[in-house]
């Protein structure tokens, strides 16, 4: 059906005029783009997995420090919950990477001040919050999110975290 034609086209035959007339099949293009859509959406997926830092990834991350904690520090770090004594990495391991990190010095020492927040629209809306928004995305990158951009986002910090000598001496967590 195909004598020597193009990969993709058949030959017909125009209603008896006598001339043949190569056309070219959709099917393999619509094949293609399946699987390109396929591809680009397991792609897609995959990048919003890996964005999403959760007290089990960080776990599955670095288990030999979970490892190492005692029963009741683990449950609390599954729970995404901190506790005063904890380190830094236990932090780290049940809140994730800070937003901000200050020092504060005073009377008694220099302190390190870890802060969490959220960025919201007017409204209250969280348009996001996190880490790796302020890290992996920048003015042009193509995968900077539109909200990023929103003229009247305003950060709000809702979780607190102060070190001193390495131990978590005091949390702050916003009651709404």
């Amino acid at each position: 059906m195909n004598p020597g034609g193009s990969a993709g086209a058949r030959y017909f035959g125009i209603c008896g005029t006598g001339r043949a007339h190569y056309v070219l099949s959709i099917r393999p293009l619509l094949t293609a783009m399946k699987t390109l859509l396929s591809v680009l959406a397991l792609a897609g997926g995959l990048i919003l997995l890996a964005g999403c830092s959760t007290p089990q990834t960080r776990i599955n991350a670095n288990p030999a420090a979970f490892a190492k904690l005692t029963t009741d520090q683990q449950q609390l770090i599954k729970e995404g919950k901190i506790a005063i004594g904890f380190d830094m990495a236990m932090v780290k391991l049940a809140l994730g990477d800070p937003d901000r990190v200050r020092e504060r010095t005073d009377a008694n020492g220099t302190s390190e001040i870890w802060s969490y927040v959220t960025y919201e629209g007017d409204d209250g809306l969280i348009l996001y919050s996190g880490y790796y928004h302020r890290y992996y995305y920048g003015w042009g990158d193509p995968f900077y999110p539109y909200y990023l951009a929103y003229p009247t986002r305003h950060e709000h910090e809702h979780f607190r975290v102060v070190f001193h000598d390495g131990k978590v001496v005091m949390i702050e967590n916003e009651k709404r």
